[in-house]
């Protein structure tokens, strides 16, 4: 094997071991000391994904696109179901949303397909412990009657369950307020060091969220001096705003680096089902108000319980 033959092969490992390491908040940490009930059912085409929020122009209804894992519409669809009375977000859509969006990385190729498996491993971790709750309370089996179901991933149109089986959510796992509140009045929550309460798991993912929020919306805009913006240019820079403030500087030159492999232009418009640029802004404009909605939330009941920088 060559030169470069190695120092290709030394970078995919160092990404894979990094890749373990994104999301951890605890990057900086472990390097530097080192009601609603929710019922979402899956049907093949016409998913309910409009809003009241949604203009005439761009409120459509969206479709499957045949032939591919990630389906903006089941997205759209899930963000639109998460926003719950009393400024709350249910968690059953949230993490729906999220399964979607781990489908959309592993589509962009492996090296940012690594991000998405700490990713996976966050919302698992959430599931885990609301089966846990569930298997625990006679709440799992009112729940199943309702017919709320979780963990599952949808692959163009079908169904795929993921690890951990159907199973319904516990109430005191129904919410982001619902958990937080359980959370800490069980002492579960260390504002000091690393647990892997579902506090602390989420904000991780809140902050994912952000940085995907910020590069789809600048991938849904025009030109710029008359040229439209590589997505690798815009994918990095949309991180440098968001994720790269809670990783150490190895991670972050990591990160660029994995950036560099992110696909043209034409790839996202074939992810999205569109065929140009303006079909695509309306498609990830609204997409990205969706997320926005979910965000914001989410942002203000964990700053209201001084939960954004849980160790």
């Amino acid at each position: 094997m060559g030169i470069k033959g190695k120092a290709a092969l030394a970078i995919v490992v160092l990404l894979f071991f990094l890749g373990s390491m994104w999301l951890q908040g605890s990057l900086d940490y472990q390097w530097d000391s080192c009601l609603k009930g929710y019922i979402q059912i899956n049907s093949p085409r016409h998913l309910s994904n409009g809003s009241e929020a949604d203009s005439d122009e761009d409120g459509a209804i969206l479709e499957v696109c045949p032939g591919q894992k990630f389906q903006v519409s089941e997205l759209l669809s899930h963000l639109l179901a998460a926003p719950a009375p009393t400024n709350d977000v249910l968690l059953q859509p949230y993490l729906a949303s999220w399964d979607e969006l781990i489908k959309f990385m592993e589509a962009l190729g492996p090296m940012v397909g690594l991000i998405s498996q700490e990713i996976e491993a966050k919302t698992s971790i959430i599931r885990d412990l609301t089966l846990r709750e569930a298997g625990s309370s006679d709440e799992g089996e009112v729940g199943l009657a309702l017919g709320l179901v979780s963990g599952t991933r949808a692959h163009g149109g079908g169904q795929e369950e993921t690890e951990g089986s159907v199973a319904a959510p516990s109430s005191t796992y129904l919410s982001l307020r619902s958990m937080i509140h359980t959370e800490l009045s069980r002492g579960l929550v260390d504002f000091q060091q690393m647990t892997e309460s579902g506090c602390r798991t989420l904000l991780r993912l809140h902050r994912a969220l952000l940085w995907l929020q910020v590069f789809l919306e600048k991938l849904g805009e025009g030109p710029v001096g008359g040229r439209l913006r590589s997505p690798s240019e815009l994918c990095r820079e949309a991180y440098q705003h968001t994720l790269a403030h809670h990783h150490s500087w190895f991670v972050r030159r990591a990160a660029e680096i994995a950036f560099i492999a992110m696909p043209e232009r034409s790839f996202f418009y074939r992810l999205v089902c569109v065929t140009n640029q303006e079909e695509a802004s309306v498609v990830l404009n609204r997409v990205v108000r969706a997320i926005g909605e979910v965000y914001d939330r989410t942002q203000g009941v964990l700053e209201e319980h001084g939960m954004l920088d849980l160790p």
